[in-house]
């Protein structure tokens, strides 16, 4: 078990392929204070390995713990070929793990972009299909990716670049511009708490020197007033995550937000990445709005599963019988159904 920055970037470096959301950073940023950020390093004497990173928390009222996986999209990641890795040794390590440190049960999302993660759980608890996200391939020709936009969506964005201008956060005032814009979003939509992030979030997040953070701004060019403000993710020049996204009230008939993804699609091209995620609906929908607007600018749809697993079901079935909840809910794990709302998102 890893809790130490230095090993946990380490580990991923030897591993390779990995997401921003695998990072020690990010799971210092992303932790509530009641929760311990660890990497379980799985090694055998080939150099086989695989990382799972999750947050370690107490149960209350009891002698008992669980882990969840951070606001993401996380998961194990390994070095290996699944065909070249003992999966059921792994399984039966890990679980042995979450015995001895009294861990009843674990909740993680996984990543659709990090091969093996199927393949390495499967059999150990449940995989749960929870919808598909939307993937621009970067792999095609720059000319094919846009060829692949809808029509109206392409008027879109040609209205928009034509009225507005794009630059990046460059300084404290923009970043609080940004930060405004995203809250005034959240309010719009009545988000959740879970998406209001505190300001020392987006700073960090924009400092960090595991990922590199971009946030991009619209300009209306009439009045020079920033309208909107996307923040994208890059890992390794490999993968690009549409983060945190919001629009003024008063700019929305611009659409300047499908003009920031486009040009982050420039950007990305130009720095090699082979993956742009946009991401899925709310709570993994892939039939609500949300995902309607995303599947505007791709149809290469990637699955987004869960992962569930019950390590003590006695001790698991007893805390869910204290909370007198129906045990045919989907919420996982049930015993926390009325303290963590946001577990499944």
């Amino acid at each position: 078990m890893i809790t130490e920055k230095d090993k946990w970037q380490k580990t991923l470096s030897e591993i390779g392929k990995y997401d921003f959301y695998h990072t020690y950073e990010y799971h210092l940023l992303s932790k509530k204070t009641d929760e311990t950020p660890v990497l379980i390093l799985y090694k055998t004497e080939k150099n086989s390995l695989i990382a799972l990173p999750l947050l370690i928390r107490n149960i209350q009222n009891s002698d008992y713990k669980d882990a969840t996986s951070v606001y993401g999209y996380a998961g194990p990641i390994c070095n290996k070929l699944a065909s070249n890795l003992n999966t059921f040794e792994y399984q039966q390590t890990i679980f042995k793990y979450f015995e001895a440190n009294n861990i009843i049960s674990v909740f993680s999302r996984l990543n659709p972009f990090m091969p093996c993660q199927t393949e390495i759980l499967n059999g150990l608890g449940k995989i749960v299909h929870q919808g598909k996200v939307v993937n621009i391939d970067l792999n095609l020709d720059i000319d094919i990716q846009r060829r692949n936009y809808r029509s109206r969506l392409k008027t879109h964005v040609n209205k928009a670049r034509r009225l507005c201008s794009v630059r990046k956060a460059v300084n404290k005032e923009d970043l609080e511009a940004y930060i405004n814009i995203y809250h005034e979003n959240m309010d719009r939509v009545k988000a959740k708490n879970l998406y209001y992030f505190e300001k020392c979030y987006f700073e960090n997040m924009v400092k960090s020197p595991s990922f590199d953070t971009d946030v991009l701004l619209a300009i209306e060019n009439e009045t020079g007033t920033i309208v909107a403000g996307s923040m994208f993710v890059t890992t390794n020049n490999n993968i690009v995550q549409y983060h945190l996204s919001g629009t003024k009230n008063d700019y929305l008939h611009l659409t300047p937000t499908k003009l920031l993804i486009d040009e982050m699609r420039l950007i990305a091209n130009e720095r090699g990445c082979k993956f742009f995620n946009l991401g899925g609906g709310l709570g993994g929908s892939d039939h609500d709005s949300l995902f309607n607007f995303k599947a505007s600018f791709s149809k290469d749809f990637k699955d987004f599963n869960l992962w569930k697993l019950i390590v003590n079901k006695t001790a698991y079935n007893e805390l869910v019988a204290k909370k007198g909840i129906n045990k045919d809910a989907s919420f996982f794990p049930l015993y926390r159904f009325t303290d963590d709302i946001n577990v499944n998102l």
